[in-house]
């Protein structure tokens, strides 16, 4: 990543499987004949209604089912425009209860290809046969009306190009800011209106039509870790149309972007201090010594790095940035703590060949250079329209020596986040605050103790913030826990999205 940002993506990180040898796909019954959804009657403006009232005519697309829909692209003046959405629907297999949503996260995240291509990762073989299970791009992301803002090369240079000087100094700062304004130019240039309006609120608010063209009188809906901010946003607009909600891997609404910034730095470093323990007492390991000293050495190769980028062969420069996104990747999921292994072990030998396959696989960019998707592009997008910034050169080297403190290792990697966003061509839509959805339906919060990417602080905050809010814990690792954790999660989950039960009380799973 260039120095100019350090917001790391938060979504479901399905791409890992390819660095364990694992496959996350299943395999699925063939694919009814498509047909065409009847909207639900929704008294709503008449500006609306276009919307509201469209019917989704889907198509086989392998053993699902497609279709788009449309949206306002401004809500605050619905006959402006539309932007399209793509969707993936499975059909349930058993006795069906409605649709059911899910969001992998990001923001950025796919929800066609997560469905498309991890489906039984998604959602267990029981949401599977009582819910149609639908995947969605939101606006900006993917298949649907998307942001575009470089191309293949341009975006190699703003993710892994060496932004000159030393960290933090006058001309670092003036060179990231350069950095970013280029890229928010090219996006302004290249997406055009819609870069102005692809917040989470919009989002939201588009949950609520597809809610209606599927026919459901209530939102089903399940999100993971970004998806949480999503699901919660739309919680706080529409309570009395929250069906059963599932909010995996918490965003908590009211962190600014420093509070972001501050808990990842944080999860991330307690994430790899558990990698560097659990190391030390295997053969092989590339450390030695005590977990300070593996920790320490940790510290000084990424100072190496910035000093000293090391080339790999296709001429990209490995520096500390890239670095950082090579050591986190691994660390969302401890079944891929053995990455991290080949990933030191390379380093060491002077060779940056296992830090780009990492950094490649967390960017979705491909071996011939291409990118597969806009998940980079979006993410930067969302998030400048979903947090303020303060870009006042003092107060940020105060918050990078508070980050360095709390995170001695990963925490000045992570510093100087909001950077991009001060020179982004539109303000933030979304005012950070708690979301409370008064009147809504018991939503169930999911929270893991040993989560990097939504510490479990934030799962705690956001399920008392709900006025309906239910607390999940479960006590490992990783990112996210509902069907990649232990049967006491899923079945509660599922307990709820089928049965309609809601935990009495935290089961501590």
């Amino acid at each position: 990543m260039t120095s100019s940002r350090h917001w790391w993506r938060t979504g479901v990180v399905v791409a890992i499987a390819a660095v364990v040898s694992l496959t996350l796909s299943g395999c699925f019954p063939a694919a009814r004949p498509p047909v065409t959804s009847t909207p639900r009657a929704e008294k709503v403006a008449s500006a609306l209604q276009p919307f509201y009232g469209q019917r989704l005519d889907w198509s086989t697309c392998g053993n699902f089912q497609c279709a788009d829909a449309k949206v306002p692209l401004d809500w605050s003046d619905p006959s402006s425009g539309s932007v399209k959405l793509a969707l993936i629907r499975h059909y349930a297999t058993g006795k069906r209860l409605g649709s059911l949503l899910v969001n992998p996260g990001g923001p950025g995240g796919s929800g066609v290809d997560f469905i498309k291509n991890s489906l039984d990762y998604a959602v267990d073989k029981n949401l599977q046969e009582h819910y149609d299970i639908v995947g969605f791009d939101p606006r900006g992301v993917g298949s649907s009306t998307a942001v575009k803002c470089y191309d293949p090369k341009q975006m190699d240079d703003y993710l892994f190009g060496i932004t000159p000087g030393q960290r933090g100094s006058d001309q670092w700062i003036a060179e990231s800011t350069q950095e970013a304004t280029s890229f928010a130019a090219a996006c302004k240039q290249n997406t055009g209106s819609l870069l102005g309006e692809v917040g989470t609120s919009s989002a939201a608010r588009d949950l609520d039509v597809l809610r209606a063209v599927l026919g459901d009188a209530k939102l089903n809906y399940l999100g993971y870790s970004y998806g949480t901010l999503l699901g919660a946003t739309y919680a706080g607009l529409y309570p009395k149309n929250v069906g059963r909600m599932v909010l995996d891997g918490a965003l908590d609404p009211a962190s600014s972007n420093f509070d972001v910034n501050l808990g990842q730095s944080k999860g991330f470093e307690s994430e790899l201090t558990s990698y560097l323990t659990d190391c030390l007492k295997r053969k092989g390991c590339p450390f030695s010594g005590s977990v300070d000293n593996a920790l320490s050495t940790v510290s000084n190769l990424l100072a190496s790095l910035d000093a000293s980028p090391i080339r790999n062969s296709d001429g990209r420069e490995l520096g500390a940035d890239t670095m950082v996104t090579a050591i986190i990747y691994p660390l969302y999921d401890s079944s891929a703590w053995s990455a991290l292994d080949k990933l030191f072990e390379d380093v060491m030998q002077g060779s940056a060949r296992v830090a780009f396959i990492l950094a490649d696989a967390y960017y979705d960019r491909n071996s011939d250079g291409s990118y597969s998707d806009n998940s980079t592009e979006a993410f930067v997008s969302i998030n400048c329209l979903d947090y303020s910034v303060n870009a006042n050169p003092a107060s940020m080297r105060a918050q990078a020596a508070a980050l360095t403190k709390a995170a001695p290792v990963i925490g000045p990697y992570m510093s100087y986040g909001d950077i991009g966003c001060a020179v982004w061509p539109y303000k933030p839509t979304r005012t950070e605050g708690p979301i409370h959805a008064a009147g809504a339906a018991p939503i169930i919060v999911v929270g893991t103790t040993g989560d990097p990417a939504t510490p479990y602080q934030w799962a705690v905050n956001l399920s008392k913030q709900l006025d309906s809010g239910h607390l999940i814990t479960y006590h490992g690792h990783g990112h996210t826990a509902y069907n990649k954790s232990n049967s006491c999660v899923n079945d509660a989950v599922d307990s709820f999205f089928v049965q309609g039960t809601v935990p009495k009380t935290d089961p501590e799973c």
